[in-house]
């Protein structure tokens, strides 16, 4: 015990103490959790997704946000680009948990896996991820 209270001899207090015998305190650890794999629903429906798709490369980065006052899903996550463009939805059988993340205060997004051109519709493969 005698180096855990030992400020002026190293050990933990030592460790915590920085400049002038302030006390400093690291901060905590970052990191993404992966939760689950999905893909975008309504890709079809975005206007242009066929000139956008050369820009949408495997581990982009998604954003997501709520949209709570949606006529067709209260729980609806739109995802956008990192340019900030609505490429599609979370999709509503997979949204209700990661709503409730979110309305929480949680900060979940999303990373491209895999993409395909299926004729005029782009599948697009997502991990979602919860940032701590």
């Amino acid at each position: 015990m005698g180096e855990l209270t030992n400020a002026g001899g190293g050990g933990l207090i030592g460790l915590l103490h920085g400049k002038g015998g302030n006390l400093a305190v690291p901060k905590p650890f970052e990191r993404d959790i992966f939760l689950f794999d999905t893909h975008v629903a309504g890709t079809s429906h975005v206007e242009g997704i066929e000139e956008l798709e050369p820009y949408l490369n495997v581990d982009d980065k998604l954003d997501f946000f709520r949209e709570p006052d949606n006529p067709y899903d209260k729980q609806a996550i739109m995802i956008k680009n990192m340019d900030g463009v609505k490429i599609g939805y979370v999709p509503k059988a997979d949204n209700v948990i990661f709503a409730r993340l979110m309305d929480a205060g949680k900060l979940l997004f999303g990373r491209i896996a895999a993409k395909e051109m299926k004729g005029s519709w782009l599948k697009l493969d997502i991990k979602v991820y919860l940032h701590e």
